[in-house]
Order: C-alpha cells, then structure tokens, then sequence
C-alpha cells in the first residue's frame, strides 16, 4: 500500500502541475526537489508566485518517516512510536478577488504497529460568492463520492463544515467541500476513493477559474480578499492538522507554510455595509448552506 500510494500522489502531483500551467498561461510552477536528514525521506515542492492567474500557488508532495512526539501520539490516540506519512497538499490563492482559493489535501499514515488511516479532503474558499459555482464544486465531489457510498458524501460534507470553522470568528473558512480522516476499515475501498477524489479536483476546480478570470475587479474588492485571506491565515496557524503536524515533526518549513497567501490584512472591527456583496458572504459563513 505505501509503494502505491506514493506512486499515485507523486503521479498526481505532476498532473495537476501542468493542468495548472496551463490555466495560468503566463508562468512555470518553481520546482524544488528535498530531502530530510537520514534518509528519513523527502518531498517535492511547486511553486508559482505572481502569475497570470494564481497569485501563490502551491502544490506539495512528501512522503517521510518520523517519531512521533508523546504530544502528537496523544493528539492522534496512539503510542509515541516511528510513523510513515505520505500526502499532497495544494492551495492556490488567485490574483482576483473574484476566483475562490481552494485548498485540497490528500494523506497515508502507517504507524510502526501496523495501524495506518486515510485522510484530507478538498474545500473551497470565495472572496465574493456566486452560488453556481459553489453548487458546481459540491456536485462534482457528491457525484464522486456516490462512486463509492451515498452516505459518505453527507457524512464529510458535514465534517468539514465543522472542520473548516474559525471558532474565534464563529464563521468558516469558506463554503466547504468535504474532509475526512482516520479511514481505517477497507483500505482498498477507500485507496479507491482518494484517487477519485484527487482526480477529480481539477474538474471541480478548473471551470470556476475559466468562468470568473475575466470578471472585473478593483481596490476595494481587492481590500477585502485580503482581509479575506486574514482568516485563511488564521485558521491555518491556529487550526489546521497539517501545519501542526509538519512543525511539530520537524517538517520543511518551507514547504508547510507554503499555504499561506503573500498578502493579508487585519483591519480592526471590520464590519462590511449592510446589503452588500461582502455581507453576502458573511452571512454564508455564519450559517453554512446545503450546495448539492
């Protein structure tokens, strides 16, 4: 199973790369190969920076052997002992305030004792929100999800609306997607359903990016997608799974932090206008909707 899981996310990594050059049209992905000390493994990083369409977009691959700390064996209900972790994490943060970022990670752990779980998922996150596009990320991934059981898209649908929560703010991130974790029973089943996960990222993602580019945009809607983006930083930082587990296992840095978006804001007290299209979205956020 490590062998293969490897190979698949290696594999998709690459795929979506180009995918996304080609949508970007204007820049090449940054690609910077690593390994850990002591042959504890490595990864690789790409990365676009101030391109035609993605503002930062980075797509990780890593596939490493670790101690796990008592503080993480406690976190994860198991015994401290050595653990292989394999995955692909990608955010792409666009230039335009009115292209969502999106966000999708995908992980294989095996723990020294045998025990080993899936988990990840795939969220999206507008900056101003056109319902169609919402309705067309979720049905993409309910339709993916019915492949493989009815129930589970309901189940991490609403997983991740729980996850993917600012409790500080009472809002979330953005308008979800699913998430998952700790997927033990069947691995083949749900090996499976990874891989139809991650290949259908790009046709839940791609058409969103294609039909919002050339919509105009300016100051003020720029202003708000960074305080947008604030939240983003904060949930990551205070939150997110992934970060955590990459710091505290002495993870690159890096290659983490690569999630974060090149420019944020935190204005004090904001409260966007009554009946505009900013409270539009908080309203959203404070009370998530049902998408598919």
């Amino acid at each position: 199973m490590k062998t293969r899981v490897i190979k698949y996310f290696a594999g998709l990594q690459d795929r979506i790369c180009s995918k996304l050059e080609e949508i970007d049209r204007s820049s090449r992905f940054l690609k910077e190969d690593w390994s850990l000390d002591g042959g504890a493994g490595g990864g690789a990083t790409r990365v676009i920076e101030h391109g035609g369409i993605f503002e930062k977009a980075g797509v990780n691959f890593s596939a490493v052997t670790t101690q796990l700390s008592e503080m993480l064996a406690v976190r994860l209900k198991v015994q401290p002992q050595s653990a292989f972790a394999t995955g692909i994490s990608l955010v792409l943060h666009p230039e335009s305030p009115m292209i969502p970022t999106v966000h999708m990670n995908l992980r294989y752990f095996e723990l020294a004792n045998g025990d080993a779980w899936f988990g990840g998922g795939a969220d999206l996150t507008p900056y101003y929100l056109f319902n169609e596009d919402a309705h067309h990320f979720h049905n993409v991934l309910r339709e993916m999800c019915n492949l493989h059981n009815p129930l589970w898209y309901p189940q991490f649908k609403k997983w991740c609306d729980e996850y993917f929560f600012l409790k500080h703010r009472n809002e979330a991130r953005g308008v979800g997607g699913i998430f998952f974790d700790y997927e033990r029973e069947n691995p083949e089943q749900f090996f499976a359903f990874v891989q139809d996960a991650g290949n259908a990222f790009l046709e839940a993602y791609a058409p969103i990016v294609e039909k919002r580019r050339n919509e105009p945009w300016g100051e003020r809607e720029k202003g708000w997608q960074k305080i947008r983006r604030g939240r983003y930083v904060e949930f990551n930082l205070v939150y997110d799974r992934g970060t955590l587990f990459g710091l505290e296992t002495g993870g690159r840095t890096e290659s983490i932090l690569i999630s974060l978006p090149p420019e944020a804001r935190w204005t004090y007290n904001y409260e966007p206008e009554a009946g505009s299209r900013e409270a539009a979205l908080l309203e959203v956020l404070q009370k998530p909707r049902e998408w598919a």
